[in-house]
C-alpha cells in the first residue's frame, strides 16, 4: 500500500511539473525561459520578463494553490462528514467570498486598485467563516451541514440581490465573468494574498488526518481513542477553519471554481486506498493537476475570447461524476 501511495504521489507530482512547464513556456509570444527568468529576477522590465514573471508565473502558482486547496478540502470534508457528496461549497464560505467580491464591484471600489477585489472577497470569506463558527458552536456534523446549507443559501440570495440592483450592464457582465472563475490577469500580489490562507488552512486540515481515520469507525470510537471532535480545539473546528481559510482565500482571487473538490477525491480514492488520511496528499496534488490541466486547455482553446476556467472544470467534472454515479448505482449504493 505504501509503495502504491509513493507511485501515485510521484505520478501526480510529475504531472504537475510537466503541466507547469507547459504553462510557463507555451504562449503566443515565444522567448528563452532562462533569459527571461534572469531578467525578471534582476528586476528588468523587458517584455519577456513581464510575460514570465507578471503573467504566466502567477497564473501557474495560483492554479496549483487553488486546485490543491479545493481538492484537499473536498477530501477532508468527505472524510469528516462521511458523505461522498461533500465539497468545499458546502460550508458557505465560498459564497461569502463571492458576495464580498460582488459588493466591491457594486460599490465601484474595484476601480481603486488591483488588490481591492481580492481583499473584498477575502473579507467576505472571513465574515462567512465567523458566522459559520458561531452557528455551529459545539454542534456535531449534522449541525455543520445545516449551518453550511443555511449560510450558502443566504449568501447566494444576497449575491442575487446585488446583481439585481446593479445599475450598470457592464458591471453585471464583469460580476458574472468573475463568478464563473478565472486565473487570467492575476499578478504576484494575488499570489501573496492567497498564500497565507492556503498554507495555514492546509496545515489545519492536514492535522486532522489521524482523526479522520478514527471517524471511519464512528464518533464514539474516535472519542474513545482520544480525539476531541467538538469545541474550540476540536477536530471539527480545525476542519472548519482550515477549509474556510484555504477555500475563502482562493475564491477571493480566482472566483468560484466548481467540481474540483467534489470530483478529485472520487477519482483518487480507489488508487490511494479508503483510509481518509492516505487520500489527503493525493487529493491536493490531484486538484493542482486538474486545475493546471484545465488552465492549459483554456489557453489552448483561446480565440478572441478566453473561456472561464470554472466552465472548463464543470465540463470536465460533471461527466466524470455522472460516470461515478452510474457505477455506484450498479453496485447498489455508496
Amino acid at each position: 500500500m505504501k509503495t502504491r501511495g509513493w507511485i501515485l504521489n510521484g505520478g501526480l507530482v510529475a504531472c504537475i511539473i510537466a503541466l507547469s512547464a507547459v504553462s510557463l513556456l507555451w504562449g503566443e509570444h515565444a522567448f528563452s525561459f532562462t533569459q527571461a527568468l534572469r531578467e525578471w529576477l534582476a528586476g528588468q522590465h523587458t517584455a519577456e520578463a513581464v510575460i514570465l514573471g507578471e503573467l504566466r508565473l502567477p497564473r501557474m502558482l495560483l492554479a496549483i494553490m487553488v486546485g490543491g486547496s479545493l481538492g484537499l478540502s473536498g477530501a477532508v470534508l468527505q472524510g469528516y462528514l462521511r458523505n461522498p457528496l461533500a465539497d468545499p461549497g458546502l460550508l458557505g464560505v465560498s459564497g461569502g467570498a463571492a458576495l464580498g467580491a460582488v459588493c466591491v464591484f457594486y460599490t465601484g471600489l474595484a476601480q481603486l486598485g488591483l488588490a481591492i477585489l481580492p481583499l473584498g472577497g477575502l473579507a467576505g470569506a472571513l465574515v462567512a467563516a465567523a458566522l459559520l463558527v458561531m452557528l455551529v458552536g459545539r454542534g456535531g456534523a449534522l449541525v455543520l451541514l445545516l449551518a453550511g446549507a443555511a449560510l450558502s443559501s443566504f449568501t447566494a440570495a444576497l449575491t442575487a440581490m446585488v446583481l439585481n440592483l446593479v445599475p450598470s450592464p457592464y458591471a453585471s457582465f464583469e460580476i458574472m465573468r468573475w463568478l464563473m472563475g478565472s486565473l487570467t490577469d492575476r499578478t504576484m500580489l494575488d499570489v501573496l494574498l492567497v498564500l497565507p490562507g492556503v498554507v495555514l488552512g492546509t496545515l489545519l486540515m492536514a492535522s486532522s488526518a489521524r482523526a479522520l481515520d478514527a471517524l471511519t469507525m464512528g464518533e464514539d470510537v474516535a472519542t474513545t481513542l482520544g480525539f476531541q471532535l467538538k469545541g474550540i480545539s476540536g477536530v471539527q473546528m480545525r476542519i472548519v477553519m482550515g477549509t474556510s481559510l484555504a477555500v475563502g482565500s482562493c475564491v477571493a482571487v480566482s472566483g468560484a471554481i466548481g467540481f474540483v473538490g467534489l470530483v478529485v477525491p472520487h477519482l483518487l480514492r480507489g488508487l490511494a486506498g479508503h483510509r481518509p488520511s492516505r487520500l489527503l496528499l493525493p487529493a491536493f496534488l490531484g486538484g493542482a493537476t486538474l486545475l493546471l490541466g484545465a488552465d492549459v486547455v483554456v489557453r489552448l482553446a483561446a480565440t478572441h475570447k478566453e473561456l472561464q476556467i470554472g466552465v472548463v472544470t464543470a465540463l470536465i467534472g460533471a461527466p466524470v461524476f455522472f460516470h461515478r454515479v452510474i457505477q455506484f448505482r450498479k453496485r447498489g449504493g455508496f
